[in-house]
């Protein structure tokens, strides 16, 4: 007797889960901070990275998780930092300020020669971009 399709659930596939996601991407951020910043291979690596997710992202391979119906009041708060380094990155990037008013980025350059915080600041914006493409 075959039964409805209302009581069957759908099993995630073996490579969504944690057990797996997580040392994927430990692998692909260690492999990534493995290289200089600003590099070629580095630039590479982030290109072909980030062309992966949007893929996955685009495509209906991944399973998703069902976005926030309403996004409680506190969350509007979080823009004005998001706006804030927005305008500031951007207006010393086109201004040209060097090093008398230096960019965001170039203040994080020394931060990043290490190889392990650099592999750590890969792990969190591939777990980020992992995030976005399972909504």
């Amino acid at each position: 007797m075959e039964q409805p399709h209302d009581l069957t659930v759908e099993a995630p596939r073996a490579w969504d889960r944690p057990a797996v996601a997580v040392p994927v991407l430990v692998c692909l951020s260690l492999v990534g901070g493995r290289f200089p910043s600003f590099s070629v291979e580095a630039n590479l690596w982030t290109l072909g990275t980030g062309g992966v997710l949007i893929w996955l992202g685009l495509n209906n391979r991944v399973p998703r998780r069902p976005a926030p119906h309403r996004l409680e009041s506190g969350a509007v708060w979080w823009t004005l930092p998001v706006v804030v380094f927005v305008v500031f990155e951007g207006a010393t990037f086109v201004a040209a300020a060097g090093d008398g008013f230096p960019t965001f980025s170039r203040l994080a350059d020394p931060l990043l020669e290490d190889r392990l915080v650099r592999s750590a600041t890969w792990l969190a914006w591939l777990s980020a971009f992992w995030g976005l493409v399972r909504r």
